[in-house]
Formats: C-alpha cells, structure tokens, sequence
C-alpha cells in the first residue's frame, strides 16, 4: 500500500467520527440528552451533582470534539491548498509564486495582497469607464 493510500488509524477515526457527528440524527440526540437534563431537574432539586452532570459531560465531549475537527479541517485545508496549487500550475498566464502561498511570512504575504489590491482598483477603475476588467493587466 503506498503512503498516499495510507490513512493514519487517527486520521480515519477523526473523519469517520466528524461525518457521523455532523449528521442530524446525531443533533437530536444531543438536544435529547439537554431537553432530558432539564427535565430530571426538579427530580433532583437541581442540585449541584445534577449540574456537575451536565457540565462534565459537555466539557468532555468538547474537548474531545475540539481535537477531531481540527484534525478534519487541517486535512481539508491542505487537500484545498494543494487543488488550488494545481490549478494555478495548470493554467496557462498564472503566476506560479502564488503557489504555496500559505508557507510565506506576513511581510511576503503583505506584498502579493497590496499587488492584487493594485490590480483589483485599476479593474475597477475600467469597469467605471464601461470597459471589461478581464483581460490580463501585466506585459
């Protein structure tokens, strides 16, 4: 099996586990859990444990969340940065510096947005004219 084809054992439980729990069925049940919470309140004189219930076990299902959605949005990210990547590589007239943009300084970043806000105001500004803001501004 080759590493592309390789998904960490965390790696698949993290993806599984996001698409299961971003299912309606899986909201419901939550809301469930709350609606029965409140409902048991006044069986236990809202007390303390029956808060501590509640709070415990959100705390940890949070927590534990956290963890799994970041691992998904990490991987979703760079498989978005990478098709990205392709696109520009692929088309004829892009600028290959802007590949792998996301790996740049704040600085460097700084200079290709102020480029591209130059760009965006001169397209603009022949869009005000009646012209077409279409064509490739460079030589």
């Amino acid at each position: 099996m080759s590493k592309i084809d390789k998904m960490s054992w965390y790696a698949r439980f993290a993806k599984a586990t996001s698409r299961f729990c971003g299912r309606p069925p899986v909201f419901s049940v939550a809301v469930g859990v709350i609606v029965l919470w409140i409902i048991t309140g006044p069986v236990f004189h809202f007390s303390d444990t029956w808060q501590l219930v509640i709070n415990t076990g959100t705390t940890i299902i949070t927590f534990l969340m956290v963890f799994l959605i970041q691992n998904t949005q990490n991987r979703d990210t760079e498989a978005i940065q990478i098709k990205l990547d392709e696109l520009i590589r692929a088309h004829q007239g892009a600028h290959n510096a802007l590949l792998d943009l996301e790996e740049l300084d704040d600085v460097q970043l700084e200079a290709f947005r102020e480029k591209y806000q130059s760009l965006a105001r001169l397209a603009r500004n022949e869009l005000s004219k009646g012209n077409l803001d279409t064509d490739t501004p460079e030589p």
